[in-house]
């Protein structure tokens, strides 16, 4: 009797191995506009403009079972400001051209490195950039904050505008550099997928 038990009990807990393992549900975080911001920084002759874009829209899908990311952040190229109208409106006409190319895009593809779903995480996002009408690959590094209901973070990055086609906004008494330095503030909720 004893040893008929042993053996059911040894079945089960063979038969529990071998089952296929529960899939984890992808999440998605839904940025909030809030406190979602892209800063700038521009330097230029004696001091740097600095500056900040708003988020128009923004949700990321992540599978923390195969780590597949995916969707959209989107900012609003128009919001763009430096706190100086008249340099503000010679970065939306002259460089950014605001008007014909309302958006600025990252869509996220992969992650490098391991994301906690709850702590802090350094990890690589890689995707594509788009800006001005043209797109670029990019990898980032992003520093990640995540509880169960809600994600932030920071990315940092240089957008080379000169050498992507902008129009460099230096004058023969100012110049300025050829890239714009980003930092990325955002937050939101997370979610499993329905």
């Amino acid at each position: 009797m004893i040893s008929r038990r042993i053996q059911t009990v040894v079945a089960i807990v063979l038969l529990a191995g071998t089952a296929p393992p529960v899939a984890a549900q992808e999440l998605i975080l839904r940025l909030d506009p809030k406190d979602t911001r892209a800063d700038f920084t521009l330097s230029a002759t004696m001091h740097s403009v600095e500056g900040s874009f708003a988020l128009k829209r923004g949700e990321i899908r992540f599978d923390p079972s195969s780590g597949k990311v995916s969707g959209e952040i989107v900012f609003d190229a128009a919001s763009g400001q430096s706190g100086n109208d008249r340099r503000d409106h010679k970065m939306h006409k002259d460089v950014l051209e605001s008007e014909r190319y309302p958006e600025i895009t990252f869509r996220p593809e992969k992650v490098g490195g391991a994301i906690a779903l709850q702590g802090s995480s350094n990890v690589t996002i890689t995707g594509i950039f788009a800006i001005h009408g043209i797109e670029q690959p990019m990898t980032v590094p992003v520093q990640l904050t995540a509880s169960p209901d809600k994600w932030a973070g920071e990315v940092h990055f240089l957008v080379p505008y000169a050498k992507w086609g902008m129009k460099n906004p230096s004058t023969f008494l100012l110049h300025v550099a050829g890239s714009v330095d980003v930092t990325m503030h955002f937050s939101g909720a997370i979610s499993p997928s329905r």
